[in-house]
């Protein structure tokens, strides 16, 4: 009885029974949850670094809503009011992550994921649609620190997103390697395919014994050469 019915709700509704409900920009955390399918009910622990907003463009909105929780650190004021009432499991920061503790200006669009730390990129990007329309001197800290800081002890990293617009390998840089250790690396960039070993980042994470194991257009996913 119970398979008829399901056939006859996927006949008549078939985008709600296959609906897989991403938030990400690009079909992110549906890449990530193929690796986490034959764990049933699992509630992982997510860091997310340049988390820009609860539910847009977020790698982590999906699995907040599967009852996982995490770090979302977000150095945009206005964005990171909607973390404190929206994820309230979460632990949420309005800071920026470098390779220094210290403070940086940081260039806000009329475009919010545009945000960034990076000057020249900031400028680069600035043309008749979008628009720096503030700057403000935001904390940063090392990711070692943050991590040292604020993760609850014990606790088992099983992602890491990474999207901080031009910042990326010194967030890396910044973290300890021999104490956080996520399973699996999200990074947003550019990364030309014809030459991919020679790219900093990919280099970096090779030495951390990652390996790229998928890639959306914006985004590519590592996973730790020793886990199972």
């Amino acid at each position: 009885m119970k398979s008829i019915l399901y056939k006859w709700l996927a006949f008549l509704f078939p985008t709600i029974l296959y609906s897989r409900n991403s938030f990400s920009q690009d079909g992110e955390d549906m890449l990530l949850k193929a690796f986490y399918e034959g764990r049933k009910r699992y509630k992982g622990f997510y860091i997310d670094i340049g988390a820009h907003h609860p539910y847009r463009f977020s790698n982590t909105a999906f699995f907040y809503k599967k009852g996982w929780k995490g770090i979302n650190i977000e150095p945009t004021p206005s964005l990171i009011k909607a973390f404190k009432r929206i994820r309230k499991r979460d632990i949420n920061l309005n800071i920026g992550i470098s390779d220094s503790n210290s403070s940086l200006t940081f260039f806000q669009f009329n475009e919010p994921a545009l945000n960034s730390f990076d000057k020249e990129l900031s400028l680069s990007r600035e043309n008749d649609k979008y628009k720096i329309i503030s700057k403000k001197e935001i904390q940063v800290f090392t990711l070692r620190k943050v991590l040292s800081d604020y993760l609850p002890e014990n606790q088992h990293i099983d992602f890491m997103n990474i999207d901080v617009e031009g910042l990326d390998l010194k967030v890396l840089e910044s973290n300890d390697w021999s104490k956080f250790i996520p399973d699996y690396i999200f990074v947003e960039g550019n990364l030309n395919m014809e030459n991919l070993f020679e790219d900093e980042i990919v280099h970096f994470l090779r030495q951390k014994n990652y390996t790229m194991v998928g890639r959306t257009k914006r985004t590519f996913l590592f996973k730790r050469n020793d886990l199972l």
